[in-house]
Protein backbone atom coordinates (compact mmCIF):
# COMPACT_ATOMS: atom_id res chain seq x y z
CA UNK A 1 0.00 0.00 0.00
CA UNK A 2 1.61 3.40 -0.96
CA UNK A 3 1.68 6.10 1.90
CA UNK A 4 -0.39 9.25 1.19
CA UNK A 5 -0.17 12.49 2.12
CA UNK A 6 -2.71 15.19 2.78
CA UNK A 7 -2.16 17.38 -0.21
CA UNK A 8 -2.19 20.63 1.91
CA UNK A 9 0.30 19.35 4.46
CA UNK A 10 4.41 19.29 2.80
CA UNK A 11 6.49 17.03 4.26
CA UNK A 12 9.08 19.03 6.63
CA UNK A 13 12.54 19.06 5.34
CA UNK A 14 15.28 16.60 6.70
CA UNK A 15 17.38 20.05 7.44
CA UNK A 16 17.55 22.65 9.27
CA UNK A 17 18.94 25.60 7.53
CA UNK A 18 21.80 27.96 10.47
CA UNK A 19 22.27 31.48 8.84
CA UNK A 20 26.03 32.56 9.76
CA UNK A 21 26.20 36.41 10.91
CA UNK A 22 29.89 36.56 10.40
CA UNK A 23 30.03 35.15 6.69
CA UNK A 24 26.65 35.75 5.57
CA UNK A 25 26.05 32.41 4.62
CA UNK A 26 23.67 29.78 5.40
CA UNK A 27 24.68 26.36 6.15
CA UNK A 28 22.37 23.48 5.83
CA UNK A 29 22.36 20.30 8.60
CA UNK A 30 20.51 17.33 8.47
CA UNK A 31 17.60 17.07 11.65
CA UNK A 32 18.61 15.81 14.94
CA UNK A 33 22.42 17.88 15.12
CA UNK A 34 23.36 19.40 18.32
CA UNK A 35 24.08 22.90 18.25
CA UNK A 36 27.69 21.90 19.21
CA UNK A 37 29.05 20.50 16.16
CA UNK A 38 26.61 22.79 14.31
CA UNK A 39 28.94 25.70 15.94
CA UNK A 40 32.13 23.59 15.63
CA UNK A 41 31.32 23.30 11.68
CA UNK A 42 30.55 26.65 11.15
CA UNK A 43 34.10 27.84 12.78
CA UNK A 44 35.86 25.58 10.84
CA UNK A 45 34.66 27.06 7.66
CA UNK A 46 35.10 30.65 8.87
CA UNK A 47 37.84 32.94 7.06
CA UNK A 48 40.90 33.37 9.59
CA UNK A 49 40.64 36.83 11.15
CA UNK A 50 36.27 36.27 11.13
CA UNK A 51 34.24 36.31 14.43
CA UNK A 52 33.71 33.10 15.67
CA UNK A 53 30.26 31.81 16.55
CA UNK A 54 29.60 31.22 20.02
CA UNK A 55 26.44 29.79 19.91
CA UNK A 56 23.34 29.23 18.20
CA UNK A 57 19.95 30.98 18.54
CA UNK A 58 16.23 30.77 17.40
CA UNK A 59 14.91 34.60 16.24
CA UNK A 60 12.11 36.07 15.35
CA UNK A 61 11.11 39.99 14.95
CA UNK A 62 9.46 40.80 18.27
CA UNK A 63 10.55 37.72 20.20
CA UNK A 64 13.18 37.26 22.68
CA UNK A 65 16.10 34.73 21.02
CA UNK A 66 16.25 31.28 22.11
CA UNK A 67 19.98 30.18 22.60
CA UNK A 68 20.67 26.59 22.32
CA UNK A 69 23.42 25.15 24.58
CA UNK A 70 25.97 23.27 22.80
CA UNK A 71 24.49 19.40 23.45
CA UNK A 72 20.45 20.41 22.07
CA UNK A 73 19.47 19.12 19.25
CA UNK A 74 18.37 21.99 16.97
CA UNK A 75 14.63 22.54 15.93
CA UNK A 76 13.13 24.65 13.83
CA UNK A 77 10.10 26.46 15.50
CA UNK A 78 8.27 27.12 12.33
CA UNK A 79 7.03 30.51 10.75
CA UNK A 80 9.13 33.46 11.48
CA UNK A 81 11.64 31.66 13.12
CA UNK A 82 15.25 31.65 12.14
CA UNK A 83 18.31 29.78 13.39
CA UNK A 84 21.50 31.89 13.24
CA UNK A 85 24.83 32.29 14.97
CA UNK A 86 25.84 34.45 17.98
CA UNK A 87 29.46 35.36 17.65
CA UNK A 88 32.04 37.34 19.51
CA UNK A 89 31.08 40.43 17.84
CA UNK A 90 27.72 40.41 19.31
CA UNK A 91 28.88 39.17 22.77
CA UNK A 92 31.00 42.45 22.57
CA UNK A 93 28.42 44.97 21.36
CA UNK A 94 26.34 43.68 24.32
CA UNK A 95 28.47 44.42 26.48
CA UNK A 96 29.50 47.74 25.49
CA UNK A 97 25.85 49.03 25.17
CA UNK A 98 24.85 47.73 29.22
CA UNK A 99 27.65 49.24 30.32
CA UNK A 100 26.17 51.18 33.50
CA UNK A 101 25.85 54.72 33.25
CA UNK A 102 26.82 57.53 35.53
CA UNK A 103 24.34 58.51 37.96
CA UNK A 104 23.85 62.30 38.41
CA UNK A 105 25.12 63.32 41.73
CA UNK A 106 24.14 66.58 43.59
CA UNK A 107 27.36 67.88 43.70
CA UNK A 108 28.13 67.94 40.19
CA UNK A 109 25.03 69.28 39.08
CA UNK A 110 24.07 67.11 36.25
CA UNK A 111 25.96 63.48 34.30
CA UNK A 112 28.81 64.41 34.68
CA UNK A 113 31.20 62.34 36.82
CA UNK A 114 32.75 63.83 39.99
CA UNK A 115 36.06 64.24 39.88
CA UNK A 116 37.94 62.74 43.05
CA UNK A 117 39.86 66.09 44.86
CA UNK A 118 43.00 64.31 46.57
CA UNK A 119 43.40 66.09 49.93
CA UNK A 120 45.99 68.07 51.11
CA UNK A 121 48.88 66.02 53.06
CA UNK A 122 48.08 67.21 56.71
CA UNK A 123 49.99 67.55 59.91
CA UNK A 124 48.28 64.28 61.53
CA UNK A 125 49.72 62.44 58.25
CA UNK A 126 52.95 63.06 59.22
CA UNK A 127 52.15 62.20 63.01
CA UNK A 128 51.15 59.16 62.13
CA UNK A 129 53.85 57.79 59.80
CA UNK A 130 56.25 58.88 62.05
CA UNK A 131 53.86 56.91 65.09
CA UNK A 132 54.59 53.97 62.96
CA UNK A 133 58.32 54.46 62.82
CA UNK A 134 58.78 54.84 66.42
CA UNK A 135 56.59 51.65 67.47
CA UNK A 136 58.62 49.27 64.60
CA UNK A 137 61.51 50.33 66.03
CA UNK A 138 60.50 49.79 69.60
CA UNK A 139 59.30 46.32 68.54
CA UNK A 140 62.68 45.64 66.90
CA UNK A 141 64.22 46.78 70.55
CA UNK A 142 61.99 44.57 72.15
CA UNK A 143 62.98 41.21 69.98
CA UNK A 144 66.38 41.92 69.75
CA UNK A 145 66.61 42.32 73.72
CA UNK A 146 64.73 39.19 73.77
CA UNK A 147 67.28 37.50 71.42
CA UNK A 148 70.42 38.56 73.51
CA UNK A 149 68.51 37.29 77.10
CA UNK A 150 67.13 34.24 75.41
CA UNK A 151 70.25 32.04 76.04
CA UNK A 152 70.84 33.14 80.04
CA UNK A 153 66.86 32.27 80.55
CA UNK A 154 67.55 28.90 79.25
CA UNK A 155 70.34 28.42 81.34
CA UNK A 156 68.06 29.79 84.28
CA UNK A 157 65.32 27.08 83.52
CA UNK A 158 67.56 24.36 83.14
CA UNK A 159 69.13 24.57 86.52
CA UNK A 160 66.07 25.33 88.02
CA UNK A 161 64.63 21.51 86.54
Amino acid sequence: MAEETAPGHPLPPTYLEVTCKSSGKTRRFASGIDAGSAVSLINRKLKPMSARALHIEAVKVGEEPIAFGPNVVLVNYGDGWKLQTFTEADEVMIEHNFEPMPMPTPASGGLHPTRKVSKPISFLYFVKIAFAFILIFVLGAILTLALENLPTLILFVKSSI
